[in-house]
């Protein structure tokens, strides 16, 4: 992402959610604090790109003037809603055997915080994030007058240049001994494979044995050019908003790849596998990518 500037994806993904939150027919995760996070000047950014991409993508026989279907690549439940889905669910399931800390790595605009009471009665909450995304964050807050929960904590990082574990052993917050559930969500697609697997065994070094992290991934066939030619416009885009997609990784290779750092792979969905679980095989109300994986890893 570009120095000193918030990340324009986090945006991108919390309207995501916020327009799931609202116009979905098969609602699977209700993101209702979204909306309100993104300041209306950001709203319209993101909505003049989707309008604009579908001027560009259709054609002139198939436009159409239902307003309520102005942007129409957002109308399909995507990997962003299903990993967010995943994710809550899991944790859920691990307060019940005992997680007392959430840590949620670039967390971007989360709204978990705020938006699950019930749960924050049971968890120390985290969010790692670069420092200008946080700020910009913590402004909106703010702005909005809400107010921050006591067991929510803030941590600046830049996974580029700093340890995981270093930063969070800053936090006197922060228990090395405590089960700890992870979440690392959107984000290891902008790093370069060493920087990803230096913040898993940073998580293996400041968590005990049964901790969790949830990520997602990109498989390596969405860098082939050649083999998939409608990924390089996508990438095309993320260079040019300073947001490079540099990694991905080999789903048939990715549990030997982490169990030398100290993880067992737990479960690893690919695309056919996330409509399974949340559409029955109904492509028609989801829109996974080819190249897009859930997994969830355990801290041996």
């Amino acid at each position: 992402m570009k120095e000193n500037q918030p990340s324009l994806t986090s945006m991108v993904t919390a309207y995501m959610r916020a327009y799931h939150s609202l116009y979905a027919k098969n609602k699977i995760f209700d993101d209702f604090l979204a909306y309100g996070l993104l300041p209306e000047d950001k709203r319209k950014l993101i909505e003049q790109h989707f309008a604009l991409d579908k001027q560009l993508n259709t054609p002139e026989n198939e436009s159409g003037s239902d307003s309520t279907n102005v942007l129409p690549s957002l109308t399909k439940t995507n990997i962003i809603i299903c990993r967010a889905r995943y994710t809550e669910d899991t944790l859920e399931k691990a307060v019940n055997q005992g997680v007392k800390q959430y840590v949620i790595l670039g967390a971007g605009l989360d709204t978990f915080a705020f938006r699950r009471p019930d749960l924050l009665e049971q968890l120390e909450v985290f969010e790692v994030d670069h420092p200008a995304t946080q700020v910009f964050k913590l402004n909106r807050i703010a702005e909005l007058g809400w107010k921050c929960p006591a067991k929510l904590h803030f941590v600046s990082v830049d996974f580029t240049k700093e340890s995981l574990e270093n930063v969070l052993s800053r936090s006197l917050s922060y228990d090395p001994m405590a089960k700890t559930f992870f979440s690392w969500l959107g984000v290891t697609r902008y790093l370069t494979r060493d920087e990803v697997f230096a913040t898993f065994r940073s998580i293996t070094k400041i968590s005990p044995s049964g901790s969790t992290i949830i990520f997602n991934y990109t498989d390596l066939d969405a860098f082939n050019p050649e083999k998939f030619p409608q990924m390089q416009r996508s990438h095309e885009f993320f260079q040019k908003i300073g947001e490079p997609v540099k990694t991905g990784f080999n789903p048939s290779t990715l549990s030997k790849d982490i169990e030398i750092l100290g993880l067992r792979l737990e479960e690893n969905l690919n695309p056919k596998d996330i409509e399974r679980l949340y559409f029955q095989g109904n492509t028609v109300e989801c829109s996974i990518s080819k190249h897009g994986h859930i997994a969830r890893a355990i801290v041996k």
